[in-house]
Parts: structure tokens; C-alpha cells; sequence
């Protein structure tokens, strides 16, 4: 549990606030026991036993090469692992991937639409790749583009849209199906910060609906909004906890600061 927020700390309190609201355990959504994984030689991620409980926002951060986007694919099921285990919205990585990827929703920073569709087009089309169709489709995605602040956008070319608007376009995309977690790779980069602070109330209104989300960000704002970090380094799990917690763990007053420590650290010679 997270410490209590000292006096006139607004971020600790909106975390305090989101993290009494939908933080309570309610099952596991992830869990890995000794996950590898190897690319030759190269060891990129190691031994790592990690668990992620349901309905919780949880960051994963590390510099570049610590192994972040590697352990994201195979939670997803895109990618085996070399040795170990790991369950996902209770379905084994190695033999029910396909299970995983209908109860899951991907997002990167990558732009992954089609610009010359219009919002309602892309919507449709990733709601049909995730099984949705006929009448239930028609009903979910209107009632989810309004949600989303669509309503008068519907009809616009996708290509069109400003930057912050293709981030919530795609975040649609990848919940169209309400999926039981949803992982999102850096989804807000070079987003403006008020777009970034709208994708961040969407996630946690998303989590207080039992959601589980699974973030890796460069942004410590961001990484402090989640209820849990995970801080990885050359492949290995090295701490988790709250963001308070982390802070102590490595003796430095502020996320940010720890991260420029580890960063340091693995661009050292070995």
C-alpha cells in the first residue's frame, strides 16, 4: 500500500485516490516465474517472476535495451520464451496464445491506423480483427466512439487528426473489444501534455472498470500516476513497488532521478 501523500501533493493524492478507487486485488492477471528470453548470445531478459494483479496500473520502466518491449511481447503472445513460465488473464503464453490475444488490447507509440479511413472506418475494422460483428458491433462502437469524444468526428479522415486525437482514436481501436488488459507500449509519445493527461483520466476510468493496463512510458509524470513500477535493467527485474517505495529502494528522492541512475548504469562498459 502506497504511503500516505505528504501535505500539498496533488499527484500523490490523485495516486492515493485512483489506488483506493481500483487497486483492490481482485485475482492476478499476470504472473511469470523465471522468464527468459535469448537471441543468440544476447540475453534479453532474465529470470524475471513478476505479478500483476487485476484492475492495477502498472509501469515498466527501464532504459532502452532493459528489456521492456521483449517481455511485452511475450505477455501478448507474439513472441516464445526461451525458458520459464508466464500466465496472462489465465491463459498459458506458451500453448493458448491465441486465447491471450482475444482477451488482450495492444497499443505503441507507433501510429498504426489508416489514414485514409475515417475514425468510424478504423474503429470498425480492428472491432471485426477482434471478433466483433453485426449488431453487437454496431452498438458497442457507437456507444464507445461517444465515450471517447468521437461524436463529431465519426466521418473525419483519420490522417486528418491532430496528434492527441490519433492517440485516443488508437487507444479506441485497441479497447473496441473490451479487453480484459490492455498493454501499452509508450503510447503518448510526442503527444502534448493535455492530451497526455486526458489519455491518463481514459485509463483509469478503463481500470476502475477492471481493466488491468500495463505501461511503459519515459515520462516520470506518467510513471508516477501508476499504482505500481517495475524497474528493469539489462534484462533484469532489479526493483518494484509503489512509486514511493521504488524511491527508497534505490535511495533517490524522486522516480526521475532513478531513472537516470540506471540509464548511467547500463550505458557503462560491462
Amino acid at each position: 500500500m502506497s504511503e500516505p501523500a505528504p501535505a500539498g501533493s496533488d499527484r500523490e493524492a490523485d495516486r492515493a485516490m485512483h489506488g483506493a478507487t481500483h487497486g483492490a486485488p481482485n485475482g492476478v492477471a499476470v504472473e511469470t516465474r523465471g522468464l527468459r528470453k535469448e537471441f543468440g548470445a544476447l540475453v534479453a531478459v532474465q529470470g524475471l517472476d513478476l505479478t500483476i494483479r487485476r484492475g492495477e496500473v502498472f509501469g515498466m520502466l527501464g532504459p532502452n535495451g532493459s528489456g521492456k518491449t521483449t517481455t511485452i511481447r511475450m505477455l501478448c503472445g507474439l513472441m516464445q520464451p526461451t525458458a520459464g513460465t508466464a500466465r496472462v488473464v489465465g491463459h498459458e503464453v506458451t500453448t493458448e496464445a491465441e486465447a491471450i490475444r482475444r482477451k488482450i488490447g495492444y497499443m505503441s507509440q507507433r501510429y498504426g491506423l489508416y489514414d485514409d479511413l475515417t475514425v468510424e472506418e478504423n474503429a470498425r475494422f480492428y472491432a471485426t480483427v477482434y471478433g466483433l460483428h453485426g449488431r453487437e458491433r454496431t452498438a458497442r462502437l457507437d456507444a464507445h466512439l461517444s465515450e471517447l469524444g468521437f461524436d463529431s468526428r465519426r466521418r473525419q479522415i483519420a490522417g486528418t487528426l491532430s496528434g492527441g486525437w490519433k492517440q485516443r482514436l488508437a487507444l479506441a481501436c485497441a479497447t473496441a473489444h473490451r479487453p480484459e488488459m490492455l498493454f501499452l507500449d509508450e503510447p503518448t509519445a510526442g503527444v502534448d501534455p493535455a492530451a497526455r493527461r486526458r489519455f491518463w483520466e481514459t485509463i483509469y476510468e478503463l481500470a476502475g472498470r477492471g481493466t488491468t493496463i500495463l505501461v511503459t512510458t519515459h515520462y516520470m509524470d506518467e510513471a508516477e500516476r501508476c499504482q505500481r513500477l517495475a524497474f528493469l535493467s539489462r534484462g533484469h527485474l532489479i526493483g518494484i513497488g509503489t512509486p514511493a517505495e521504488i524511491t527508497r529502494q534505490f535511495n533517490e528522492p524522486t522516480i526521475e532521478d532513478v531513472f537516470i541512475t540506471l540509464q548511467r548504469k547500463d550505458e557503462a562498459p560491462v
